[in-house]
């Protein structure tokens, strides 16, 4: 299906957290705009399977998934060989000597990726916006965290955030719109085992309704966020932005808009971009105009539709990604714990968020007690226990319910063998070269990671639990959630893709409004929320410009 004008005051490439509050903020001031999507339109009512018996086994039902292709293989450093991923039922989950690509966790549809994400809303804590002049690391923003603030707080207005009174390192101007969710037993559990050694487990902020609001729901608490809610009292952008945006009457939204292409003119020898080249849903191809266009794709997939329409900034497209620093450990418990009850993570400790040098490594980190892959039986089944017959079966209803796990997620810093780039070989069904992804950690993050397992550990030994039955690590595995940095933001001209309006340099009607422009990735925080605050912050910079004529 083509769009309905030939042209458009904006075209919006993506519909997940960078382009829904944009589309909406310039459609609410009465411009017209078309959000193209390379996804579907998700029912939530009907396209989940968390009430369907063999729900474990379906996850998400991605229908339409981007295709991509991987890079060289990181070796992997001996001296870190205790973090390599195992369980119980199988051993080591990486008997080789590379780290192994396993996937990119991103999800095509109206509301991209937050469709399946765990409701999880951060702001970055103040320091992580400074990290060269604070820290001699990585770069600085540039921009603060005070010219994100209001933006904050709008976003989590719209979205039903739920949280405590005060986070460190995040003054706030606002309080949360709605009260913290309480903790899980499982959680409580680890809170006292916190509590003996002295560390604070603070309610964790997250897009999940304590209480009725937005014509939604309280959580039912039955922790199946990533497998899509379908009681729409998760804040994924297809119930909070898009009603929005869809309600202005100014804003059209294509489903199942695959765009390959941005078409980039020469007038009055400045370079503009004056429209997209996309294919609909039973393959014809298009070309609708804009005045504006903003890319929100994600970290991946919007450097690869800039170098697919030959944009790159000074050789930086697709450099300097960053991706997820992760590490998670399961034990049993000898009281049942029933983690699988309550939300995926109710409880954060911030001790470390805040970066420092001190620690051997420069960037921060987060700790979080967590369900984990202990959602229900079959996952007890395959990870936590060897073996089979009778036994084996009684051993697992003996057991069931008894899990409980620590993780963490961590800064990660760029490096030259961590990039997204074409793949010369491969091409999409509709001719255009799939995105590259390489990604090598260094060692600030293989510290890091040594780091979380420890404490992870520890945390775990004075809540009760004893036997460990699996580690998982980003040591071995690249399983991306959190992706950044590849068109990243900045004033200085020769380092940045973008300026900190958003604006790709050298085609000021050219903007891009996704994780892609983080400088820095932050110390483990879920970013759904910044994206959606600079979203809202770029819109309104192009609206004060246009005003001004």
């Amino acid at each position: 299906m083509p769009s309905k004008k030939e042209k458009y005051d904006c075209l919006v490439i993506g519909s997940g957290p960078g382009g829904s509050p944009f589309a909406w903020r310039l459609a609410s001031k009465g411009m017209s705009v078309l959000m193209l999507e390379a996804g579907p339109r998700y029912d939530p009512y009907k396209s989940y399977a968390l009430d369907e018996d063999d729900w474990e086994l379906k996850g998400f039902p991605e229908t339409k998934r981007i295709k991509y292709t991987t890079g060289k293989k990181q070796p992997l450093n001996t001296a870190y060989e205790n973090l390599k991923s195992w369980n119980k039922a199988s051993g080591k989950l990486n008997r080789t000597n590379e780290r192994k690509y396993l996937k990119y966790h991103q999800v095509s549809g109206i509301g991209g990726t937050t469709l399946h994400f765990q409701g999880e809303a951060h702001r970055l804590n103040e320091n992580a916006f400074r990290m060269k002049s604070l820290y001699g690391v990585a770069v600085d923003w540039p921009i603060g965290y005070k010219d994100l603030e209001p933006y904050y707080n709008e976003a989590e207005a719209i979205l039903g955030v739920a949280g405590p009174d005060k986070v460190p390192g995040r003054p706030r101007s606002k309080p949360y719109p709605l009260k913290p969710h309480k903790l899980s037993y499982a959680s409580g559990i680890i809170a006292k085992a916190c509590g003996k050694k002295g560390i604070d487990l603070f309610p964790n902020s997250v897009a999940i309704l304590s209480e009725p609001y937005r014509d939604a729901p309280p959580c039912n608490y039955c922790n199946g966020c990533v497998w899509g809610c379908p009681r729409k009292d998760k804040g994924s952008v297809d119930v909070t932005f898009i009603p929005l945006a869809e309600k202005t009457g100014t804003c059209e939204i294509l489903d199942n808009a695959y765009v390959t292409r941005i078409k980039i003119e020469n007038k009055g020898g400045k370079k503009i971009a004056s429209g997209v080249v996309y294919f609909d849903r039973s393959g014809k191809e298009h070309f609708v105009g804009g005045d504006y266009i903003a890319v929100a794709c994600g970290a991946v997939e919007t450097p690869r539709l800039l170098l697919n329409s030959e944009i790159d900034v000074n050789g930086l497209v697709g450099k300097n990604f960053m991706e997820t620093t992760f590490s998670e450990t399961v034990a049993m418990h000898p009281e049942r714990t029933d983690s699988y009850r309550g939300i995926p993570m109710d409880g954060i400790i911030w001790k470390w968020n805040t970066p420092d040098p001190k620690r051997g490594f420069s960037g921060g980190l987060r700790l979080f007690p967590t369900a984990g892959s202990a959602l229900g039986p079959v996952n007890y089944s395959l990870r936590f226990f060897e073996g089979w017959g009778e036994d084996y079966v009684k051993e697992i209803e003996k057991w069931f319910g008894h899990a409980i796990s620590v993780g963490g997620i961590a800064e990660f810093f760029p490096n030259k063998d961590t990039f997204v780039t074409l793949d010369p070989n491969v091409r999409d069904q509709f001719g255009s070269p799939v995105a590259r992804i390489q990604s090598f950690l260094g060692e600030p993050e293989l510290k890091t990671l040594n780091f979380i397992s420890k404490k992870s550990k520890e945390i775990l030994e004075a809540s009760g639990a004893k036997e460990i039955v699996e580690e998982i690590s980003s040591y071995d595995f690249f399983s991306a959630t959190h992706v950044f940095g590849t068109c990243r933001m900045g004033n200085d001209e020769e380092t940045s893709v973008v300026n900190s309006s958003q604006r790709v340099r050298g085609i000021p009607n050219l903007l891009v409004t996704d994780a892609s422009v983080f400088p820095t990735s932050g110390g483990g925080e879920a970013p759904s929320l910044t994206i959606e605050a600079l979203s809202l912050r770029a819109a309104d910079l192009l609206l004060k410009d246009l005003k001004k004529g």
